[in-house]
């Protein structure tokens, strides 16, 4: 009976750390999947910057100042954006 009980006891314990390495490896993949995510943005969001700067001038702007140019031209632009470019429900 101890012996089946240490079997079961063993079993229970491979299971668990089974468990845990699988979680683990959920967490990792869920992390790398973000963290692709993040740097994808990031990039995403230097190339707009930079266009900004090459195509309105404003390298020269401070953050405050190219936000209030943007703020004065936003209506228009999206007013006149070609379909192609406007945002779709999802």
């Amino acid at each position: 009976m101890s012996e089946q009980y240490e079997k079961l006891l063993k079993k229970r314990d491979k299971v668990q750390e089974k468990i845990r390495q699988s979680e683990l490896a959920l967490k990792k993949s869920s992390y790398f999947e973000n963290r692709q995510e993040r740097k994808a943005r990031s990039r995403r969001l230097i190339q707009k910057g930079a266009l900004l700067e090459k195509y309105f001038q404003a390298d020269q702007l401070s953050v405050d100042q190219t936000e209030e140019l943007l703020k004065i031209f936003a209506n228009y632009v999206n007013t006149k954006k070609p379909d192609q470019y406007k945002k779709t429900p999802l």
